[in-house]
Formats: C-alpha cells, sequence, structure tokens
C-alpha cells in the first residue's frame, strides 16, 4: 500500500506504536473479499485493527490494535451485547452508558486495552440480558 503510519496505541506492545496502513491482502490473503480494505498494522508484533472504511475517514481506525486474544473477546462481548441493543430491550446509548458508568471511562467495546477489561464487561452485560 503506502507508506503511511499512524500512532496507534497496541495492546501487545502495552504503548503507542507508529502502526502502518496497509490493506486486506497483507492481513487476509485468504479472503478476496477484504483485499481493498485498510488495516493499521504493528510491525513489531504483528497485530492489527481494522478501519472504519464506510465513512467519510476511511482508515480511521476502529480502536486501538488488539491482541489475537482480545480480538476474540471483543467478538464475544459483541455477542451478548448486540442483542440486548438490537432486541429494543435497551437503547444503544443507554446500553454503552450503563458500561461506562460500571467501568470508570466512556466505553466503547475497540477501545478495551486487556483482557482483564474485557472480562470484566462481558461479566456486566451478561448480567443486564439475566435481568
Amino acid at each position: 500500500m503506502t507508506n503511511i503510519t499512524r500512532l496507534i496505541r497496541c495492546c501487545g506492545c502495552e504503548t503507542k506504536v507508529e502502526a502502518r496502513l496497509t490493506d486486506g491482502r497483507e492481513i487476509y490473503p485468504h479472503r478476496p473479499d477484504l483485499h481493498a480494505q485498510p488495516f493499521w498494522k504493528c510491525d513489531r508484533c504483528g497485530n492489527y485493527v481494522g478501519c472504519h472504511w464506510k465513512t467519510k475517514n476511511p482508515t480511521e481506525p476502529l480502536g486501538n490494535i488488539p491482541t489475537p486474544e482480545l480480538r476474540n473477546a471483543r467478538k464475544h462481548i459483541h455477542a451478548i451485547l448486540d442483542p440486548l441493543w438490537q432486541s429494543k430491550r435497551y437503547g444503544r446509548k443507554e446500553l454503552y452508558g450503563m458500561i461506562s458508568d460500571h467501568m470508570g471511562f466512556g466505553y466503547h467495546t475497540a477501545q478495551i486495552r486487556t483482557v482483564e477489561e474485557a472480562r470484566k464487561v462481558w461479566v456486566f452485560v451478561r448480567e443486564l440480558g439475566r435481568k
């Protein structure tokens, strides 16, 4: 792609790194449907994050750069979180506000930095789903 870099927090390196803009050919060579999509990659550890490619800023990172374990934890969170607002049981903003209050910071799944934070969110959301 290009030699464009940007400072993004990498959860694997536990610091901000100069991530390199690349594309899906490098990240997902077996997925031709993603080849044209932008990604930011940490060349120190090899982790990556996708972009808000359907927006005015198509190379805006989706959040910090997760480890594979953290990426998996975020998927598990969305599996129990999304049905709560999609069913209209909670408003999406209301739900994210409740999680923000619980976590003590403005919550967005892509901003979770550690597996421990992910577990705390998952337990909280699971309990909301049981109410």
